[in-house]
């Protein structure tokens, strides 16, 4: 499902619930996807970060890409009441 960034922005439970039992929700902002939003199962399945190596980029990603991504996820404040932490 696409949510428009406001709709996203005022129903965000919902849009958090969605992700995790529909899967990736996308959101999109003037019409143009901007960010997708999914549950921490799939991100740690796309991270590889479950600790059993089974990584969703696996084999799909060059290393500048995953580099990108460990970037992207550094740059991010993440609480520390995170499961993230």
């Amino acid at each position: 499902m696409a949510w428009q960034l406001q709709d996203a922005k005022q129903r965000f439970s919902r849009l958090v619930d969605s992700a995790r039992t529909d899967g990736p929700q996308v959101v999109t902002r003037h019409g143009r996807e901007v960010a997708v939003v999914l549950s921490i199962e799939d991100y740690r399945r796309l991270r590889g970060a479950d600790g059993g190596g089974d990584s969703l980029l696996e084999g799909a990603v060059d290393d500048e890409f995953a580099d990108l991504l460990d970037e992207i996820v550094a740059g991010r404040e993440i609480p520390e009441s995170s499961p993230l932490v």
